[in-house]
């Protein structure tokens, strides 16, 4: 197990010494006349393939943060957007699969020597492999169709230590997200996963969904059939993952029409779970949504879950409204009120910084694509006093929770390229959002 660690260490470890290598190779290139943004482009392009590659063998935290950046695709500069786009792509539904003597051994730790009873059918070919564990496509006992999830060996042991090795080369990501902070995004994901690797956590928040979701028309969310702390087993669903429309334009108006449904019913389980159940789906990712044949949405992956027992925080709805509604003067009250923000900074430049998570609050219908998503990854690598107002503002561990939720499901919906009134859902379901006077009954 230490040599195993010492290699994953070995591996994170390579990637500054080869990014540098690229570095002066690409000095040589130029100094000998080959132009600046070829060169550029080439060379970053080369090093999204290899961090991806390794971060995606490597599995663990290593592949967890892979997968975060990969939500992050729409931030990418135009001129190396494909190569990025491919790479990234790949992280967000594959990975290595575990071997077969590793998943029977698995599933006897944990449901038993006599496990293969308990399934009709048991497929021993992957149908997904993710960060921390893998799926397999099974027929429970009573003839359901289920959803076997099985930890990797040594997953737990892993995780922690990549992301503590990652942490140290956190700098690195810029190279494939300008602007983003890396660090953040390492330290969040840090205090969160470790609750990933208890199945049964992960089955009772599940159960508390399908409770609170059950007979809704445009969701679908898979009953627990059985669980143990490595093992989840649930209802199977059939469906494409919603990064699947990512990766074409709509091909007619009924096609669009139906990406605009499905975006409705992603943002309202979103804005709405908060107040019906009291958890946030915290992982955005496009392969935890499902799109079914009858237009319904599946919902899947329970691992990242925040509990918000009292709803979304009012005053950080509150903000977002002051924010939504160019309102500087209160936004900053409120925020020095709650002891969010420290130092000297300006009012617009606060409203600034944090205007692309108003963008779609200050209109009826908002349009989510590529375009948009560019331009304010754009804004935030040319404003250099962007990384000092974010330095500024304090929220608390669960309030930017939220907003790194909200962010990362704005860079998914700007993937499928599609319309939705955002603002009446968290008029509806925020609560703070709405002034008194206009607030609606739920």
């Amino acid at each position: 197990m230490e040599i195993e660690r010492l290699a994953r260490t070995a591996k994170l470890v390579s990637l500054p010494l080869t990014f540098g290598g690229r570095a002066v190779a690409g000095l040589g290139r130029r100094l000998a006349g080959a132009d600046r943004a070829e060169v550029s482009a080439a060379t970053t392009a080369r090093n999204a393939e290899q961090l991806f590659a390794v971060l995606g063998r490597l599995k663990g935290g290593a592949m967890k943060i892979g997968q975060a950046l990969s939500v992050f695709d729409t931030l990418v500069p135009q001129e190396i957007a494909e190569p990025y786009h491919e790479a990234l792509s790949k992280l967000q539904s594959s990975g290595p699969a575990m071997p077969q003597r590793d998943v029977r051994w698995m599933l006897a730790q944990q449901l038993g020597r006599g496990w293969a009873s308990r399934f009709r059918e048991f497929d021993d070919v992957p149908t997904a492999a993710a960060s921390l564990g893998q799926v397999h496509r099974a027929v429970w006992a009573d003839g359901r169709e289920v959803a076997v999830k099985i930890q990797y060996p040594g997953a737990d042991l892993a995780l922690d230590a990549d992301l503590r090795t990652l942490a140290r080369f956190a700098s690195l990501f810029a190279l494939v997200v300008p602007g983003l902070d890396a660090r953040a995004i390492v330290a969040e994901l840090r205090e969160r996963t470790l609750d990933e690797l208890d199945y049964r956590l992960e089955a009772d928040r599940q159960r508390a969904f399908a409770a609170a979701f059950a007979g809704e028309e445009r969701l679908v969310v898979p009953r627990v059939v059985a669980s143990a702390p490595k093992v989840l087993v649930s209802e199977w669903v059939d469906g494409v993952t919603l990064g699947a429309l990512a990766r074409r334009p709509a091909a007619d108006g009924a096609e669009q029409a139906r990406r605009d449904r499905l975006a409705h019913t992603v943002v309202e389980t979103l804005f709405s779970s908060p107040a019906r159940v009291g958890l946030l789906h915290a992982d955005p990712h496009p392969g935890n949504f499902l799109t079914l044949p009858d237009d319904r949405l599946a919902m899947i992956d329970y691992g990242a879950v925040a509990t918000l027992p009292g709803g979304v925080p009012p005053v950080l709805t509150t903000i977002l409204r002051h924010v939504a509604d160019g309102e500087p003067e209160p936004m900053m009250r409120l925020l020095r009120a709650e002891g969010f923000i420290a130092g000297d900074v300006a009012a617009e430049e606060v409203l600034g910084y944090l205007g692309g998570v108003g963008d779609p609050l200050r209109v009826e219908r908002f349009h989510f694509d590529r375009a948009w998503m560019r331009g304010q990854g754009a804004r935030i690598v040319r404003d250099k006093g962007t990384r000092r107002t974010g330095r500024a503002l304090t929220l608390p561990a669960r309030h930017l929770l939220v907003v790194r939720v909200l962010s990362g499901w704005m860079n998914i919906l700007a993937q499928v390229d599609c319309t939705v009134a955002v603002r009446g859902l968290a008029e509806r379901w925020l609560p703070g959002f709405a002034p008194p006077a206009t607030a609606r009954l739920r």
